[in-house]
């Protein structure tokens, strides 16, 4: 069976069970303001993650651990700041989990994705906004679907407080933290 989702494209169907993301194939980053004028990126190198399938969108769902250690903004001393206890402590702290709690249809091939992230001990319910870009047979013989999502969380509310003032105003980060998904995931077998 297969889940069929009507998009400006066509016709984009997923075929239902268990699909594994692909880390040489997908991404998770991040955006952050740097003294309200430049935007700082990063991602992290080491995660792992579920998409489940199903016939009835209500029983579908999406998990994932992302290893804070592999932390890369492509600065290696801003790397070792955010992996202290001023950020997210990776030490005690070495690893950030989300786990959907629903998912919504928003429209072809758009949802909604509703879940828990869990960072610093610290659960909140966030929102990522996801599009299916498609599915696709790779040249090894094995079905991958292609998802994006986007969201925003305050940086604030998982404890990550640190933050410095600037002399002319205004502080050195901003408290919005805008997340950057990219998946390919491949079905299980």
């Amino acid at each position: 069976m297969a889940t069929e989702l009507r998009t400006e494209k066509g016709i984009v169907r997923i075929p239902t069970g268990t699909w594994h993301i692909d880390p040489d194939h997908s991404s998770i980053g991040f955006e952050i303001k740097h003294m309200k004028i430049a935007t700082v990126r990063g991602r992290f190198k080491e995660f792992e993650g579920t998409l489940i399938a199903a016939d009835d969108i209500a029983d579908s769902g999406i998990s994932g651990v992302v290893k804070v250690a592999s932390i890369d903004t492509g600065q290696p001393e801003r790397d070792a700041h955010l992996r202290s206890p001023d950020f997210f402590d990776a030490e005690h702290y070495p690893e950030i989990r989300f786990a959907s709690t629903r998912i919504e249809p928003v429209g072809g091939a758009s949802f909604r994705v509703v879940g828990d992230l869990t960072m610093k001990d610290v659960t909140r319910e966030v929102e990522l906004d996801a599009t299916v870009e498609g599915t696709q047979k790779d040249p090894w013989g094995n079905d991958r679907v292609g998802v994006r999502a986007r969201g925003s969380i305050d940086r604030k509310d998982f404890g990550l407080r640190w933050q410095m003032a600037l002399e002319t105003g205004g502080f050195l980060l901003g408290d919005e933290v805008r997340i950057l998904i990219e998946v390919s995931a491949v079905r299980a077998a």
